[in-house]
């Protein structure tokens, strides 16, 4: 059951089927459009939603599915089933057209049936078509819809002999035509045409009786007139007997093949069928890519757990704007079924109810929903809303007594299979009685076990939803300290109004104020105060929370760096020790080559005293060629200038030596910019520097090291972007982005080329596939770009 009898109206669901319409490619797609109805029915929903997503996994993979020619053709049916009825060329066409769509559906599903199964199983519709049919009008039918001239033999020789007479036709009207010209019967500039359908050729009304013919018209001045001479005057009847017997036997031909269409009337009514409902789902899955909606999952037990949640037509009208929606996250169970959400005016509450409610209502329609595709989403077999003004002057019913109507109306059919949705719950009358009959109403809607959303101001209200079982509040967020709405709902807690607060932001005297905090009472003003005091808390909690989540991404990516630079260090010093133990080896052969020349030289020398004197200078010599080098690495001299730090001084920390710039001071302690890193540091820790020597220090780091890790991580991108690029620019691009990554140390990359033609694709993915870096490649995710997107797993 819905209600009220204009719901459509109330959710703005008028403007999705226009949305809908837009995206459908014939009036059977809008026609579908039009029937879209509320639905209870479990499996007919999950069908409806696995049709869409199917379709909405088909676009995105970009399949050759069939998108045109998807014609209503009932209004030729109509005419077909009557006997001795025939279509005309043009109906013929637009049925053969129609056919050769449906023979490409047959065939598409043929090839990939088994990746869109839900969509397959409307081939069903088709079993009783056959297709025989398009071959028969593919006979009689050109490309261009007008019969053939074999379409039978006798409309054959009519047509040869049709070509001839005017053949000859031609030639005796322009031997005519020139004999008259030359004895100046014809009007300068004049040339032959045609009137009644007879070649005629123009004369002045003064020369008219010099030639033998029929007059078929005048010029408007009468000083033309236009004559069949008398020697074609044979031939053009004998053309309009032929064009006579061209169109009965074309009737005679269209009248057979309407004969040989009418058993098939049947099965091109479900054909017609078949079209209509590919459109609609088409443009449920074209709508569903434009407003990133998707298939949520759906659950038999009613709980709603919403992520991300937007609504549609908003978002649209934001993305025009620049703007982006703020999501909505909702929960909904059998304990906590009614959410009342409360907070300032103009902060939100309306637009979260509206886009619940218009939600649910598409869900029951069978529509993809703009939300994240792990929510859980349930059906229920009542919606009713109460939202606006329902005032009638017919029956005399004010704005609360309508709101009362709607309030009897839920309180007497509403269960646990309900949904509810009530704006500014119990407004419109003394708040001191329209507070008492909502919390009423709401004790009534609670037990019954409806679910549902609810928005209010009314304290006593929010202070039930604190105790009553099945009840639950929300607040809509709001920057206290810029009195800005954040449009986003928390839910577990009630929100305030925080009229007090705008009251004093906007400059009422505060006389005024404090007279309404009397009026309001200390308890009441209290618990408000309260409220905002949370709300503060919570922005600030949140602020804080942010930052620390800053931090901890920046410690983890410094450990990761550190991680990287000492794997390095390590296999650095590998190679070292390697290359010293080779030149210690080599060394250490050349030494004793030499003393065994020596010694072989001194025994061969018989020991002769200037020989071995000789030679133990010699040996010498190549000890003194052999000594290492004393290298010794003097480090910058650093010049201590001692006094009291200030911002912008450079200083050195004395426990490790690092140097920085001072950023900011607060209190006892220094924000330094140390490289590429900011830091806080105590000013105990820290020693004032001279800038000249900082700078030194600074440009000698940078000597010892020259590749900056930091920097390449902060600078490095994982996702290339090569859309709009030639094949021979993406080539060192490509190489330059593998790299470094590796380099750097990072697995998993990303390069988006787009789908197109499939050349820069393959040009990418083949020079990948030579990389030994490159470890794996695959496709993204289709719903993040399938085939355009290449995913690289680096070794």
């Amino acid at each position: 059951m819905l209600y009220p009898s204009n719901l459509e109206q109330k959710v703005n669901f008028i403007k999705i089927k226009e949305l809908l319409k837009g995206e459908c490619t014939s009036s059977l797609g809008q026609g579908y459009v039009d029937q879209i109805t509320f639905s209870k029915d479990f499996g007919l929903i999950q069908r409806l939603l696995d049709q869409t997503e199917e379709f909405r996994q088909l676009l995105l993979a970009g399949e050759p599915f069939p998108s045109s020619h998807f014609t209503n053709l009932n209004p030729y049916l109509e005419k077909a089933k009557l006997e001795g009825a025939f279509l005309e060329q043009d109906e013929f066409q637009e049925i053969k057209l129609a056919l050769q769509t449906l023979q490409s559906c047959i065939s598409f599903f043929q090839k990939f049936g088994d990746s869109y199964p839900t969509l397959k199983a409307l081939l069903g519709l088709l079993l009783d078509l056959d297709l025989k049919l398009l071959r028969e009008i593919d006979q009689v039918l050109d490309e261009k819809g007008k019969l053939r001239s074999n379409a039978s033999k006798e409309l054959q020789l009519i047509r040869t002999q049709l070509l001839y007479e005017e053949s000859r036709l031609r030639k005796v009207m322009e031997r005519v035509f020139k004999e008259a010209r030359a004895k100046g019967l014809v009007p300068d500039d004049s040339a032959m045409t045609i009137r009644g359908g007879r070649m005629v050729i123009p004369i002045a009304a003064e020369n008219k009786r010099k030639l033998r013919g029929f007059i078929h018209d005048e010029s408007s001045t009468g000083q033309t007139v236009f004559m069949e001479p008398e020697e074609a005057l044979d031939i053009n009847n004998e053309i309009r007997d032929l064009e006579y017997m061209e169109k009965r036997e074309i009737i005679r031909i269209l009248t057979k093949l309407t004969n040989q269409l009418r058993p098939n009337i049947p099965a091109l009514r479900k054909a017609t069928n078949f079209l209509g409902v590919f459109d609609f789902i088409r443009a449920k899955a074209r709508f569903a890519l434009k407003t990133n909606s998707v298939k949520p999952i759906l659950t038999q037990e009613r709980r709603l757990s919403w992520y991300d949640a937007r609504h549609p037509i908003l978002e649209i009208s934001l993305k025009a704007q620049g703007k982006q929606v703020v999501p909505l996250n909702l929960k909904l169970d059998h304990q906590k079924r009614l959410l009342l959400i409360s907070g300032p005016n103009a902060g939100g509450k309306s637009v979260a109810l509206k886009t619940v409610a218009l939600l649910q209502y598409m869900l029951q329609c069978g529509l993809l929903l703009p939300v994240h595709p792990d929510s859980n989403c349930s059906l229920f077999d009542h919606l009713f809303i109460d939202i606006g003004d329902e005032q009638s002057l017919e029956n005399d019913l004010s704005t609360y007594s309508s709101h009362l109507m709607s309030m009897k109306h839920f309180s007497q059919f509403a269960n646990k299979k309900t949904i509810l949705f009530i704006d500014e719950f119990g407004t419109g009358t003394e708040p001191q009685f329209g507070g008492a009959i909502a919390e009423s109403i709401l004790l009534s809607l609670a037990k019954l076990g409806a679910y549902g959303v609810i928005t209010t101001h009314y304290g006593n209200l929010k202070q039930l939803a604190e105790k009553q079982q099945g009840l639950v509040n929300g607040a809509m967020r709001y920057d206290v300290e810029k009195f800005e709405p954040l449009y986003q709902l928390e839910i577990g807690k009630p929100g305030s109004s925080f009229a007090l607060e705008i009251a004093s932001k906007i400059g009422l005297s505060k006389e005024i104020v404090a007279y309404a905090k009397q009026q309001i009472g200390e308890e009441r003003v209290r618990y408000d105060r309260l409220l905002t005091q949370l709300e503060n808390e919570k922005n600030q909690y949140a602020q804080l929370l942010k930052e620390i989540k800053e931090k901890e991404s920046l410690l983890s990516a410094k450990l990761k760096e550190y991680g990287l630079l000492k794997d390095t260090l390590e296999q650095t010093k590998k190679q070292y020790i390697q290359e010293a133990k080779l030149e210690a080896k080599s060394l250490l052969d050349q030494a004793n080559k030499k003393i065994e020349s020596v010694i072989r030289e001194i025994k061969e020398g018989k020991a002769e005293k200037v020989v071995t004197k000789n030679l133990r200078k010699e040996l010498n010599v190549f000890k003194e060629e052999v000594k290492p080098e004393k290298v010794t690495l003097k480090d910058p001299e650093i010049q201590v200038v001692g006094g009291q730090i200030q911002l912008g001084d450079w200083v050195r920390l004395k426990d490790n030596g690092a140097i920085g710039e001072v950023l900011l001071l607060k209190n006892k302690d220094a924000d330094l910019l140390i490289g590429d890193l900011k830091s806080t540091v105590k000013l105990s820790r820290l020693e004032k520097i001279a800038k000249n020597t900082a700078k030194k220090e600074l440009k000698s780091i940078e000597k010892r090291g020259s590749y900056q890790t930091t920097a390449k991580m902060m600078d490095y991108s994982t996702n290339l972007d090569l859309r709009g690029k030639r094949g021979e620019e993406v080539l060192p691009m490509i190489q330059s982005f593998i790299d470094e990554g590796f380099m750097l140390g990072i697995k998993n990359l990303r390069i988006v080329h787009g789908k197109g033609d499939g050349i820069l694709r393959e040009v990418t993915r083949n020079l990948l596939r030579s990389m030994s870096q490159v470890g794996k490649l695959e496709d993204e995710h289709a719903d993040r770009g399938g085939a355009g997107v290449t995913l690289i797993t680096l070794k």
